[in-house]
Parts: structure tokens; C-alpha cells; sequence
């Protein structure tokens, strides 16, 4: 069994894509349009001219499938109660993720020594994601 991430970017998930893919490395696996559907669109799923928006998405950062769409294309993203967590290999490889990330977003928990990792943050993008940025200790990599 398998448990994966459904995001819903509310029209801006071709954005949000192309984010990951330039500060993740992220890789498109599928991109399907509500133009692409071959059954009548339902009254009331997504506003007039919302064609080219993304009614499902498929992405992989690492070995991580993560699955996006546009949603209802309200405009009104809201990401609350999960963040995903990033593991860096090191701390420059942290601070690459984080600062990447982190543009155009909100510093939640700058990035700094705990007591369980060498090097720790939290943030919020600029699409409200939250993210936590993590380097394991060596005893638990």
C-alpha cells in the first residue's frame, strides 16, 4: 500500500509545477486538462475559460510522487495541517533547498541547529506549501 500527497494549487498548479521543477528538480509525469477530458464537464467544477488549467497532475522530486491539479480553480490556494519534508543530503544542499524554496515564500523556522538535526527550517512558498528542510543525522541517514 501506498499513502500519496494530492495538492490542489486552485489555478495556479501549472506554476506551482514549473517552481518545482526549476528549485526541486522535480519531474513532470503527467499534465492532463480539463480541455483534455473527453466526458462533459460537470456544472459547477471550474469557472468558464478554465480549459487549459490542470485537472490532473503527476510529479516525482526524489522518489517522491507527489499528484497536482488546479482544483476548482477558485484562486484561493490554502495549504493547512501537513507540511512535507525535504531530507538534504547536507547542510549546503539544505541551505540550496531552503533559500530556493523560500523565494517569494514566508520563513517559518529559519534554518539552524537542533537538538536532532545539524541543520533544520521550516518555511512556506510562495504558493503556501509548507516545507520542512531537514539534514538526518549521521546515525539515522
Amino acid at each position: 500500500m501506498q499513502v500519496q500527497a494530492y495538492m490542489f494549487f486552485e489555478g495556479r498548479c501549472e506554476e506551482a509545477v514549473h517552481f518545482y521543477v526549476k528549485t526541486l528538480g522535480a519531474k513532470v509525469e503527467v499534465l492532463m486538462r480539463y480541455k483534455d477530458n473527453p466526458e462533459p464537464q460537470q456544472p459547477g467544477m471550474c469557472p468558464p475559460n478554465s480549459e487549459n488549467k490542470v485537472m490532473h497532475g503527476s510529479i516525482s522530486i526524489g522518489d517522491t510522487k507527489l499528484m497536482v491539479s488546479d482544483g476548482r480553480c477558485s484562486g484561493k490556494p490554502k495549504f493547512d495541517g501537513f507540511a512535507l519534508s525535504l531530507d538534504a543530503a547536507n547542510e549546503a544542499d539544505a541551505r540550496k533547498m531552503f533559500a530556493a524554496l523560500g523565494d517569494g515564500g514566508q520563513v517559518r523556522l529559519p534554518l539552524g541547529k537542533t537538538f536532532f538535526s545539524p541543520c533544520f527550517g521550516m518555511l512556506a512558498d510562495r504558493f503556501g506549501v509548507t516545507w520542512m528542510v531537514i539534514v538526518l543525522p549521521r546515525e539515522n541517514a
